[in-house]
């Protein structure tokens, strides 16, 4: 998906039992979708730092989602059922989807896990890539893209670098559903 885009229609089952779309967060000042998943151990160094961004931002109104497209025959830690244990071990203050047909993390172009989509207010794409610049300890980040990225949207500001090439896990696509 390239930068400027809006937001496609969506609709997804998340882990606490109900069904989530794009409009399930209008009323949001913007919106945050971070592709992600169960197994990979980038994705696991991140959902703390998320969490942490969720309970920062809940007041600045903005909506952060986390959605797992990963092939869980292949990657049976990735399964909707996992997900919701998984979801169940933590009080994280966003919901988990499950995007079985891959369908979202295709349109998004997602290639990692993590990998963070903001949306501003008119739902167009303003930031694409990494969380910050140390996967493997907090204690050591120096850069934070993505809050940066937060930061200038809740304040109406334009992003200063829109796109920061992720590092993390390949999205696990199932046989014949990898992007051209």
């Amino acid at each position: 998906m390239e930068l400027g885009k809006k937001l496609f229609k969506f609709e997804l089952p998340a882990t606490n039992g109900k069904m989530y779309s794009n409009f399930s967060f209008a009323d949001r000042s913007a919106l945050l979708i971070i592709i992600t998943c169960n197994h990979c151990p980038y994705a696991n160094a991140y959902w703390k730092r998320i969490n942490n961004l969720a309970n920062r931002y809940e007041e600045d109104n903005l909506a952060i989602v986390a959605i797992n497209p990963n092939d869980a025959s292949r990657y049976p830690d990735d399964s909707f059922d996992n997900m919701k244990k998984f979801m169940r071990s933590g009080k994280y203050k966003f919901v988990y989807l499950h995007d079985e047909a891959q369908t979202i993390a295709k349109k998004l172009a997602a290639v990692k896990t993590p990998e963070a989509f903001l949306f501003n207010e008119k739902r167009e794409l303003v930031y694409r890539g990494a969380i910050d610049d140390s996967w493997e300890n907090p204690h050591a980040v120096t850069r934070v893209y993505l809050e940066d990225a937060i930061e200038a949207v809740l304040d109406g500001l334009e992003v200063d670098f829109p796109f920061i090439k992720p590092i993390g896990c390949s999205v696990k696509w199932k046989q014949g559903n990898e992007p051209k």
